[in-house]
């Protein structure tokens, strides 16, 4: 079984401490959904976990190894959808979701990763449509497409709901069911309630209460 945690770990945003003494631990089959106000620093903890983005103190390991001894081997493990769209506007939706299929897979793996992805969202219809010819919420869809189609264990989801209608959250709930039945994790933010069962709820803005004299210290220390 895999562990994916964080220790003690300190966010600083030009000279703004974000958050400070967060932890965290995940493990296969686990959901942790982060909460809190805006600038708590949700995005923020998606990007350090996702490698985009280095702490200003503190560690994150995979079982028990520092993510930092490898991060290309890190990067390999996860899939990070986050408020930026990704699909690639002259392309289709078909060619993009084939181009992360196979990113990790053979051709033949690849190829059943593609037509599960168009499946389970719901857009085989849109396959020959170019991605700037896509409407807000048929872009996300296509965008969390892509998590199925990667076969990634780690999906780091930054709010996933974000123009999604009620049927679309419902099959990202379950779609998110079953990749965990399957071994793997799942992190995300959420200022909604989503029917996810067995999760863990890591409330960021607990670790953004610290400011006036740690924030300085630790901006004079040069964290």
């Amino acid at each position: 079984m895999a562990r994916f945690s964080g220790q003690d770990l300190v966010c600083i945003r030009g000279e703004r401490l974000v958050f400070s003494q967060l932890n965290f631990t995940l493990e296969s089959t686990g959901c942790l959904t982060l909460i809190g106000h805006n600038g708590a620093g949700k995005s923020s903890l998606l990007r350090m976990m996702a490698g985009l983005l280095r702490p200003a103190a503190g560690l994150m390991s995979w079982d028990k190894t520092p993510i930092t001894d490898d991060m290309d081997d890190h990067r390999e493990r996860l899939h990070y959808v986050g408020h930026h769209d990704a699909i690639k506007p002259v392309l289709t939706v078909e060619e993009n979701l084939k181009f992360w299929a196979g990113l990790r897979s053979d051709a033949s793996e690849a190829q059943a990763n593609f037509k599960e992805a168009l499946d389970v969202f719901s857009i085989g219809h849109l396959i020959d449509v170019p991605g700037r010819f896509l409407s807000a919420g048929q872009k996300r869809r296509a965008n969390l497409a892509r998590v199925i189609a990667s076969k990634s264990p780690l999906w780091l989801l930054d709010e996933p709901t974000t123009a999604l209608d009620k049927d679309s959250i419902v099959k990202l709930e379950q779609v998110i069911e079953a990749h965990r039945e399957k071994g793997g994790m799942v992190v995300l933010s959420t200022h909604s309630d989503m029917n996810i069962k067995d999760q863990h709820i890591l409330d960021v803005g607990t670790c953004a209460a610290a400011r006036g004299q740690e924030s300085a210290s630790l901006l004079a220390e040069g964290i």
